[in-house]
């Protein structure tokens, strides 16, 4: 069946935010006494923040002080070090001009989403842009993906898609009814994305197309 919404994610799918929110974690780690290096962190790309510093053991009471010590990078600098990946925005115009309505969800809060979409010019493709609140706790995929949905007016789910890098993507989708493209250009494996349930793997942009306009 022929495909009319595409929905993406941003991080490791549209861009790659490396540099950025590698740095990002290691100043919010290094308040809490862990000196990490930044290519160690690259967990922190996809999903919500208090996830990733789950890992280092950080209490409850202070996963607040956490995202605010990562957010004193990032907001300055850190989503500037993101960039598109090469040729995305040639494969966003050919969707755009086959008649797809293309539509945002990510994990990152929506006010830096549309920083970045806006700094490469990629938001004129995109009908609806969805993102996550500021508060971090409230960043979950399945949500996010629900309200794109939503706001979308789809009522057909056989008809969109998700594409994206990590299980997040996949197992956010599913949860509301929704097939899912896995890009294994960005930070999810193959095992990660299969075991999710990813129902097609798009190992570049050409192979992506095909899918989606198949």
């Amino acid at each position: 069946m022929a495909i009319d919404y595409a929905l993406f994610d941003l991080d490791g799918t549209l861009t790659d935010p490396r540099e950025g929110i590698t740095r990002s974690a290691a100043h919010a780690l290094r308040r809490f006494g862990i000196e990490a290096d930044p290519d160690k962190l690259t967990h922190f790309i996809g999903p919500p923040l208090i996830e990733s510093f789950e890992r280092y053991a950080i209490p409850e009471e202070r996963m607040g002080e956490a995202v605010a010590a990562f957010r004193e990078y990032f907001e300055p600098r850190g989503w500037l070090e993101n960039v598109p990946y090469p040729g995305i925005e040639g494969t966003l115009e050919r969707l755009q001009n086959a008649g797809l309505t293309l539509i945002l969800a990510t994990s990152k809060p929506e006010a830096f989403a549309r920083r970045i979409m806006e700094r490469f010019d990629f938001a004129k493709y995109f009908t609806l842009l969805c993102g996550a609140p500021m508060d971090e706790r409230k960043a979950a995929k399945s949500a996010i993906v629900a309200r794109a949905v939503r706001e979308a007016g789809i009522t057909d789910l056989s008809r969109a898609l998700m594409v994206g890098d990590k299980r997040h993507d996949v197992e956010g989708a599913r949860a509301n009814g929704l097939d899912t493209v896995g890009v294994l250009w960005g930070y999810g494996t193959r095992e990660e994305l299969e075991t999710a349930g990813a129902k097609y793997l798009a190992a570049d942009l050409a192979e992506l197309e095909k899918i989606i306009l198949r």
